[in-house]
Parts: structure tokens; C-alpha cells; sequence
């Protein structure tokens, strides 16, 4: 039987079967196999490889493993630059928004508060996701690894994480989004960029207190929802805090 040497690295051993994790290991190959399609059988999406070697030279996923081969694959660097040898990842998006699938509702709104395009809906297809990933030039957030490997979708992340406010940490973090914040900028429910209004022109629609102790008023011209900056905003403001304070920047490498 043909195989071919495979070794995966860091978090990426989080996809594979537990005899796998963090050694090296014999996987049979029939020499017309794509790295892409041998790694993803193996369990890690491509959206999550940064870095492919065989036999200690960069290629990208439609290389073809041949027996003997020795394949080491790398997850999304952050901290350094390898853009000059990497060949398998997609360039970076111009503008960082997100498509969410059906069971991270919660996470969509924590990013709409820190201001970030978060599509989400409840009820929407697989196939759907992946297209509006790749035709709107979205990372898709999952928990499906199997959304993952859809050859349309190339930039998305499997989250390790399964509580919402965790999810956020490891989304700012893994993104590296601490300086791309504007909290409070979009509406939580329908994420619309939200517009300031005056206050004479929605009092009918504030109940005696709130008109009594604030001045400064938003709405979202989709939903027609009103914000204000009261308790139910310092508490978000807290908890953006928190999740600051939860999430590690990473110490970038100077880069020229």
C-alpha cells in the first residue's frame, strides 16, 4: 500500500481523531489525490490550513500527494507574516463581515455591537451560506466542519468555543479586530449602521423616564428600533470590556 507522511499542527489537531493528534502519521495515498481533498478527508477544512509543505516546499491544495511524501500543514498564522511562501490562502478581505449559520444568534448580535456586518439567519440552507459567503466576500462562522469544506467558501472558521461571549472572545481574537471596533454603531436586530435623531422627532415614542434623562438618541431606518445610551448600554459596554480583557492581542511582527 501507498502513504504518505502527514503531520498537523497547533489548533488543527483539534479536527483530527485523537491517535492523530500532534504526530505524525502513515495515510494511505493513490498518488491522484489532491493535498486539499487527503487533508479535508482527514477532517480540518482547507478554510482553516495557512501553510502546506511537502517535503519541505510551499504548494498550494491542488498539489497531488505522492507515496512517500512527507506533508506538514499549518494553521492561520497571525503573528507572522508568510505571504511570501504561503500558497494556499485567499488574499484578505478588503472589509472584515461575517455570515453566521443558524445557531450562533447570539454571537451575530455581540458582533453587531462591536459594529461589525453580521448576517444572520435562522432558518437558512448550507448552500445558501456558502454562496453568500463567497459572493459577498463574508467569513463564514460555523460550528459545522462540514459547511467548511464547501469549495465555495474560502474564508470562514469553525468555532471552538460553544458560549456566546467566549465565541466573541475567539472571533476578536482570531481575527485580530481590536482596532476595526465601533461599538454601538449598528442596530442588534436587523444590522443596519444606525443614524442619530432628534429627540423632538420620536418623543411620542419614549416612555416619561426615558425623556427625562436622555438627550441622545439612535434609530435603524430598516427596523425603526430606538437606542439610547441607558443601563441596557452600560451593561454592553461591560461586557465588551470583559471580552477585551478575555480575548490575547497578538504581538504582530513588523512587516516590509
Amino acid at each position: 500500500m501507498q502513504t504518505a507522511l502527514f503531520r498537523f499542527y497547533a489548533e488543527l489537531n483539534d479536527f483530527l481523531a485523537p491517535h492523530r493528534r500532534f504526530v505524525a502519521f502513515s495515510h494511505p495515498c493513490d498518488g491522484r489525490s489532491t493535498v486539499k481533498d487527503m487533508i479535508e478527508s482527514l477532517g480540518v477544512p482547507h478554510t482553516e490550513v495557512d501553510l502546506i509543505l511537502v517535503n519541505g516546499e510551499s504548494v498550494n491544495f491542488s498539489c497531488r500527494v505522492q507515496s512517500s511524501d512527507r506533508v506538514s500543514v499549518y494553521p492561520v498564522f497571525e503573528a507572522i507574516d508568510i505571504s511570501s511562501v504561503a500558497c494556499v490562502r485567499p488574499g484578505p478581505l478588503r472589509q472584515t463581515r461575517f455570515v453566521l449559520d443558524g445557531h450562533l444568534g447570539r454571537l451575530a448580535a455581540y458582533l453587531r455591537m462591536l459594529g461589525f456586518d453580521t448576517i444572520h439567519q435562522n432558518h437558512c440552507r448550507d448552500e445558501d451560506l456558502a454562496r453568500i459567503s463567497c459572493d459577498e466576500h463574508r467569513i463564514l462562522l460555523t460550528r459545522d466542519v462540514g459547511l467548511l469544506k464547501r469549495s465555495a467558501v474560502t474564508h470562514g472558521h469553525w468555532m471552538r468555543e460553544t458560549r456566546p461571549r467566549l465565541q466573541l472572545a475567539e472571533v476578536v481574537e482570531r481575527f485580530d479586530l481590536y482596532g476595526s471596533i465601533a461599538g454601538f454603531t449598528r442596530c442588534l436586530r436587523c444590522n443596519t449602521t444606525l443614524n442619530s435623531v432628534e429627540k423632538e422627532s420620536i418623543t411620542a415614542r419614549l416612555d416619561e423616564c426615558t425623556r427625562k434623562l436622555h438627550t441622545e438618541f439612535f434609530t435603524c431606518r430598516t427596523c425603526g428600533r430606538i437606542y439610547w445610551k441607558g443601563s441596557h448600554y452600560e451593561r454592553m459596554r461591560r461586557m465588551i470590556a470583559d471580552t477585551m480583557n478575555r480575548a490575547t492581542p497578538v504581538p504582530h511582527a513588523s512587516r516590509s
